[in-house]
Parts: structure tokens; C-alpha cells; sequence
């Protein structure tokens, strides 16, 4: 079952959609935002979304406006130019895990279920949790665990996983919390599996790298004042998204002009939007949403 997407109104109302525009859901999923773009566009409008997880597929709109992309969003370029379409008038992202994956068990992305180690967002990925487990070396893991998952004692962790997949591999979750039951002591544990399962599964569907690909072709694919509206669920999405719309780029900082002003290729629109308490009471994903807006800048 796919649930309600967060922040809907909020994030489709970024985009301003025009009538008979052309816009890009780059996170399908279960369709929401989808269709909330669909209910605003004109019989002249066009929507192409993207998304490389299969069960995605069984949920494609049969509107002759609508077009679904099998494929990841880090091609967003690509693929549209496959359709003919080299600029568009918004972009709608929504990162993270679908509730829909959290609750396939055989997916392996839920700390609730025993499952295979996976989490693959695309059956089609040759990199499993498995692989990160029982394959990385000592350093590669650690910084994984540290980077993406902020987890403080990445160095003791990654120690335990090498010499535990020694004796034997380590295949399952639950195989993976026997491992590491040292480090989670009963009032924290939730909470430091979910900190460990996210930084396998940003690490196994290389979601910062992801995020940062897509970024940058963002500006060149906007109309004059096109519109970008992304929502993230961490502070490693969040950041990117907020240095690249501030200042174009992801580390250091952008080129002055004689005059001392930067030319960046996007501003934003408004503050940071986050969701309401009745949203978080019927959609505990919505916590820890935070949704940012931008608009292709063409000030000189």
C-alpha cells in the first residue's frame, strides 16, 4: 500500500503550475503528487515521472497527459530528451523511502521485520545491503556508518560487523542486529537501527550522489521561471538541496564579480516549509519533512 504523500498541497503549490505546461514528478511512487499536478494542468499540459522501483509501475495514471519513466531520476536529462522535451516548467522531488518499501518486508529497508539484507530501491541494482555488509573493508564501512547514518561509534561497529561476518556471514536484519545487540540497549534501539539501516541504504542506492546528479541539471532543464520543489527527510538531503539553491554548487563558494555579487542559477521562493501537526498525527513520515522551493533565476 502506498500512503498519503507529505506536504501534497504545499509542494504542488511551489510549482505554480501553468494550464498547459510541462512538468516532472521525478518520485512517483504511489502517484500522489502525481495526480495533484494532473488535477491543474490543462488538456495542453504534459507530466513525465520518474521512478526505477518496479512496483511503482503497477500504479501508472492512464491519462493521455501522463507519462511514466522506469528509470532513475539522476537521468532526468536523458530520458526527457528521449521524449523530445529539453526544458519544463517544474520539478517535484520527494526523497527518502516510501512508506510503500518500509512495509514490504522482503525489501529489507524496515527495522520491524527479519528480512534478507537488500534494500535496493531497483531490483536492477547489482549493490546490496548484503554487499556493504559482508563485503566492504573495515574503512569503507566505518565512513559509511559515520557519513550517512551520524553514528557516533561507527568505529566500534564497523569492528564488530568485520569480525562477526568472519565466523559467519552476516545474511539477514535480524542477523545484523545479533551482531550489533552491544550497541543497542533496549530504551534506544529503534532508533539507532533505523540511524544504521539509513546509511546502508543511502550507501546501497548511492542517494547522496543521486541527489547531487539531479541537482545539478535541474537549472539548465527550467524554463524562465520554472519552479523546483523538493521535500527531503534528513539533514544530508537538506543540505544539498539548500547550498545548491543558495549557491549553485555543493562545496566552497561561488565566484564574485567585480561588484562583489554571485550569479547563481536558482533563488528561492519563500521559507522553509514544514508540515503541520495534523499532517505529523496522520502521517508519522511527515516528521521530519522539510520542503524548499526554488525558481530558475534569470536576474542578471
Amino acid at each position: 500500500m502506498y500512503h498519503n504523500p507529505v506536504l501534497l498541497k504545499e509542494s504542488v503549490d511551489g510549482l505554480d503550475i501553468k494550464e498547459n505546461g510541462v512538468y516532472v514528478d521525478v518520485t512517483f511512487g504511489g502517484g500522489g503528487h502525481s495526480k495533484e499536478i494532473l488535477k491543474r494542468l490543462g488538456a495542453g499540459g504534459k507530466l513525465f515521472a520518474f521512478d526505477q522501483d518496479e512496483d511503482a509501475q503497477a500504479n501508472t495514471l492512464g491519462d493521455p497527459r501522463f507519462t511514466l519513466i522506469a528509470e532513475n531520476f539522476r537521468y532526468i536529462a536523458q530520458f526527457l530528451k528521449f521524449y523530445g522535451i529539453r526544458k519544463v516548467d517544474g520539478i517535484l522531488a520527494d526523497f527518502g523511502v516510501s512508506s510503500h518499501q518500509f512495509d514490504q518486508a522482503e525489501r529489507g529497508f524496515s527495522t520491524r521485520f527479519d528480512a534478507d539484507l537488500d534494500m535496493r530501491m531497483s531490483k536492477r541494482n547489482t549493490l546490496s545491503a548484503y554487499e556493504v555488509v559482508n563485503k566492504y573493508a573495515y574503512d569503507d564501512l566505518r565512513k559509511v556508518l559515520f557519513e550517512y547514518g551520524d553514528i557516533r561509534n561507527a568505529n566500534a561497529m564497523a569492528k564488530v560487523i568485520v569480525a562477526g561476518r568472519e565466523v559467519e556471514e552476516i545474511k539477514t536484519t535480524d542477523a545484523l542486529k545479533q551482531a550489533l545487540k552491544q550497541f543497542l540497549p533496549e530504551h534506544k534501539q529503534h532508533k539507532i537501527l533505523a540511524q544504521i539501516y539509513q546509511a546502508i541504504r543511502i550507501e546501497v542506492n548511492q542517494e547522496i550522489e543521486v541527489i547531487k546528479e539531479f541537482l545539478g541539471q535541474v537549472p539548465e532543464l527550467l524554463n524562465p521561471k520554472g519552479r523546483l520543489s523538493v521535500i527531503s527527510y534528513h539533514s544530508l538531503e537538506d543540505r544539498l538541496v539548500k547550498r545548491f539553491i543558495r549557491a549553485g554548487q555543493f562545496e566552497g563558494e561561488p565566484e564574485k564579480d567585480f561588484y562583489g555579487n554571485i550569479e547563481v542559477p536558482l533563488k528561492k521562493v519563500g521559507g522553509l516549509i514544514v508540515p503541520s501537526r495534523e499532517e505529523i498525527k496522520l502521517n508519522n513520515r511527515a516528521r521530519s519533512a522539510k520542503l524548499r522551493i526554488a525558481e530558475r533565476n534569470d536576474e542578471k
